[in-house]
């Protein structure tokens, strides 16, 4: 497994809304992800105003405010920094793969001093010139090199597998897609910051089951996102883009998805990725609100 445990996480400078209970996981809102465009600021009143304890946020946005300012903003509003979206683009070329990775350390350094101890990014389930094997080795180089400089800073790196066959469909070769693989991937960096972001959505279309997720701990999973997917179409005909609201289809046993992440112990965030048209289309306040509805519904069906 993928232990945190092997990690000194920093304790000192962190942040955390008051009156907020650490040991369990808990809504965090992503503007992004419904289409609404927030600054932090922003970001942090809707969620306040909807009932999200967290935010994702931009660690550029970040920086450019200035610690004590982003933190005034949070604290002001009464939620939490979340995670953060990974500054670094692992698969772009030389030498902007390096110039990212050298502005790293001082993006860390911000993290660190907001209390963020979570960021993650997605990893393509498919490649076009490199076979498995190739193609694994360059991730264990790329991603290996971001999760060391991020361990220095007591921050966990998320890797999000890419469930759907339609994704992998009319490529040469494919990659990692499950749970399993996605572990061994964190297992083999040998960094002890590494473990799956886990999306409802690509855990369904990869067959996974709740069995699998009961074989994880809290120390393995960085971040989750719910969703539900299509209505009517068989799991390896869902399309990654073609989402919906957690319980808006009842495809996904979000219920049973919550449950065993709670009798794991997990204490980390979950938010809403529903790459819905209609959601998107909506007025920025309503959709947050039907976001927020949605969420709630799932979490008190959970019992959470």
């Amino acid at each position: 497994m993928c232990s945190e445990q092997r990690l000194g996480l920093a304790k000192s400078g962190v942040f955390t809304a008051q009156g907020k209970d650490e040991d369990t996981m808990f809504k965090s809102l992503a503007t992004g992800a419904i289409g609404v465009r927030a600054d932090l600021a922003r970001a942090a009143e809707l969620a306040a105003r909807f009932g999200f304890e967290g935010v994702h946020v931009s660690i550029e946005e970040i920086a450019g405010l200035g610690v004590e300012r982003a933190r005034a903003i949070l604290a002001d509003a009464g939620v939490r920094p979340a995670a953060f979206w990974l500054p670094v683009d692992y698969r772009a070329p030389e030498p902007r793969f390096s110039e990212q990775l050298g502005r790293l350390p001082e993006l860390a350094r911000v993290a660190q001093a907001m209390g963020l101890t979570r960021t993650s990014t997605w990893v393509p389930s498919w490649h076009d010139t490199m076979d498995f094997d190739e193609n694994y080795a360059f991730h264990r180089e790329r991603l290996g090199r971001i999760a060391r400089v991020l361990a220095d800073y007591g921050i966990r790196l998320g890797l999000e597998f890419l469930g759907p066959k339609t994704l992998r469909d009319g490529h040469r070769f494919a990659f990692i897609h499950t749970i399993e693989g996605m572990l061994k991937l964190c297992q083999d960096l040998r960094t002890g910051n590494a473990g799956p972001l886990l999306d409802a959505f690509h855990w369904y279309t990869s067959g996974g089951t709740l069995g699998d997720l009961a074989t994880l701990s809290d120390a393995d999973v960085v971040d989750v996102h719910v969703n539900d997917a299509a209505p009517g179409v068989p799991r390896d005909e869902q399309q990654d883009q073609v989402r919906a609201l957690p319980g808006e289809t009842g495809v996904i046993d979000l219920v049973g998805f919550l449950r065993v992440l709670q009798g794991i112990g997990y204490t980390g965030p979950v938010m809403v990725e529903p790459f819905s048209k209609r959601v998107n289309a909506l007025p920025e306040e309503d959709a947050v609100r039907v976001t927020a509805e949605a969420l709630d519904a799932v979490w008190k069906r959970a019992g959470l």
